[in-house]
């Protein structure tokens, strides 16, 4: 049978043709890679279930970026476990925190674009991303209480940017907080600094290994009561059109794999740049099924990234970013 085929796609698929019809790419330049810096300890500590990533004391921030820079990713996002913890979370605002002394050593010495998350569970003896009353672990309906957890983001946020930090990511969910820090910021005269808002973050089971590195895991109760239900959808969309009002810079979606519809639909419908955050459950996933011999772990990654690009992401927050960098 003499079959006439006008159009054939696998003439497109062939080396030397392939790559230049390629529809996504990924580059080191689309990626920030996080930093855990640790008040506790005096050496690096190897976090088990992010296998390649360490917690690193303050006096190796500096090495550790520039380890990070020259795989030829230019981002930062900077992470701080304080050497001590009290119900409200002061050392997030310290001006000798964790956060704070690492990110005055990493833009005095380094050329890396510093982000800081701001946030208050890694701060708190409860765990929890805000102010809690003190009856809250005797309480099953507990929420963080959002109107006066707003001042500690912003005393935070506002001290991360006077030790040098370049972008300030908001993570706590907490309604308003755009608004409040934006405001903030411009009236101590820091108008220039962007922020990415954590807008539409899911309270996901892909955290576990983030909060092992952290330290940051709830001691009683859970977030679901301010972050979002996985099951929504249309829910993100409000969320990220209040942060796009408030003034939001860049608009993150976490998790990343699991929630690439929500990346489609806020790069559609907003004008944001839009970040995606490959986190750990997802780095340590491919992991584990690499040290099983099931994935291959370098191609498993990419091909992620490239589903978190090709959904509408314009940058990634990933923990692959310097195994992946040099072959991007």
């Amino acid at each position: 049978m003499n079959i006439e085929l006008t159009d054939r796609p696998r003439r497109l698929r062939r080396d030397g043709i392939r790559s230049l019809v390629s529809e996504t790419s990924v580059t080191a330049q689309d990626l920030v890679a996080p930093v855990f810096i640790d008040a506790t300890t005096t050496t690096r500590t190897p976090i088990e279930s992010m296998p390649g990533h360490e917690r690193v004391p303050i006096e190796d921030a500096v090495t550790r970026v520039e380890e990070i820079r020259e795989t030829g990713v230019e981002a930062v996002m900077v992470f701080g476990i304080p050497a001590e913890k009290d119900e409200r979370g002061s050392r997030a605002w310290a001006s000798d925190g964790v956060v704070q002394q690492a990110v005055r050593r990493i833009t005095a010495e380094t050329d890396a674009y510093v982000i800081t998350d701001v946030c208050l569970c890694e701060y708190t003896t409860h765990g929890h991303c805000g102010v809690v009353e003190s009856d809250a672990a005797t309480d099953p309906t507990l929420t963080v209480k959002n109107d006066k957890t707003l001042e500690l983001l912003i005393k935070t946020a506002v001290s991360h940017v006077e030790a040098g930090a370049e972008m300030v990511a908001p993570s706590s969910m907490t309604d308003g907080m755009i608004t409040a820090i934006r405001t903030a910021l411009d009236e101590t005269g820091h108008t220039d600094i962007p922020i990415m808002s954590y807008a539409a973050k899911y309270e996901s089971a892909f955290y576990g290994p983030f909060r092992d590195a952290a330290d940051g895991a709830p001691a009683f109760g859970d977030r679901r009561h301010y972050q979002m239900d996985p099951a929504n959808s249309q829910e993100a969309k409000r969320e990220v059109r209040l942060d796009v009002e408030a003034g939001a810079d860049v608009l993150m979606v976490k998790p990343a794999l699991a929630y690439l519809d929500i990346v489609n639909t806020v790069s559609s419908n907003f004008d944001r740049p839009v970040a995606a955050y490959n986190v750990s459950g997802e780095y340590a996933m491919v992991h584990a099924a690499a040290d099983r011999g099931w994935v291959d772990l370098e191609a498993t990654a990419v091909e992620s990234l490239i589903a978190m690009k090709r959904a509408g992401a314009d940058l990634i927050i990933t923990y692959f970013a310097e195994k992946l960098a040099n072959q991007l």
